[in-house]
């Protein structure tokens, strides 16, 4: 009865003032007041909107250039640089066996991944492995960790797929799931994927490709690698193993 409510759980759960008016003075006192008030130039308002719309505005208007694997290395160049030696940075590079052919912006997600991985039916059936997943998908949130998966259908076939973020989910929940599951797929958000590893949640060991929504854009136009606080958890996520899975090349690296 556990295993079924578990799996009704599983298959269902949602992604998921102005300044008061002067009283009790003389007249020339309020007087004074006004001209010492006008005297001060008032601060311009809504500055970080303003800038916001410009940089859309020149999003917009740009065309759309689809990532490249040199970006993401320019990304982790640029992250380190102030804390690495010169030969640190040297060792950071990705090798480019590791890449995949990313997205031309063509693509759906099932016909990319078909392309990237032409014998995921093979390759799935042979995973049983619990506390890991045989490929990752990183976006940027929950909701649209949720439109990935909706858009998986034509690729997974038989998979199970998993939703990997913290909107109304816990992690210990999902650390549970893993343990009892045979997972073939994950979509989520690299924060909460890494505090599945550093839990002892999930193991990288057995992935082999890593997919990261590179070109979506949100209605601010930015995409995942725009936004600093996705940014920053996108490199702690490469530091608790995935780089190190890149460097032996176990692990392949996409770019939707």
């Amino acid at each position: 009865m556990a295993d079924d409510l578990g799996d009704l759980w599983w298959e269902n759960q949602p992604a998921a003032a102005s300044s008061p008016e002067p009283s009790g003075g003389e007249e020339g006192d309020t007087e004074l007041m006004q001209q010492d008030t006008a005297s001060v130039p008032e601060p311009p308002k809504e500055t970080k909107q303003t800038k916001q719309r410009k940089i859309s505005d020149i999003l917009a208007k740009s065309e759309p250039k689809p990532g490249t694997p040199g970006d993401l290395q320019k990304l982790i160049k640029d992250h380190y640089s102030g804390s690495r030696s010169v030969v640190e940075l040297e060792e950071l590079n990705l090798p480019d066996s590791c890449f995949l052919k990313a997205n031309d912006l063509t693509h759906s997600l099932s016909s990319y991944l078909k392309e990237i991985c032409p014998k995921w039916v093979k390759l799935r059936k042979t995973h049983n492995e619990k506390k890991s997943v045989l490929m990752l998908i990183i976006c940027s949130s929950a909701i649209r960790a949720l439109e990935l998966i909706r858009s998986l259908t034509a690729f997974k076939g038989d998979a199970k797929v998993m939703k990997l973020f913290a909107k109304h989910i816990k992690v210990q929940e999902q650390v549970n799931l893993l343990e009892k599951r045979v997972i073939h797929l994950g979509v989520g958000t690299p924060g909460r994927i890494k505090q599945l590893v550093k839990q002892d949640g999930l193991n990288l060991n057995p992935l082999k490709f890593l997919v990261f929504d590179w070109n979506w854009r949100d209605q601010k136009l930015r995409r995942m690698m725009d936004i600093p606080e996705i940014k920053k958890e996108v490199f702690e996520l490469l530091e608790v193993g995935v780089l190190d899975l890149c460097k032996s090349e176990s692990l392949k690296l996409g770019l939707f």
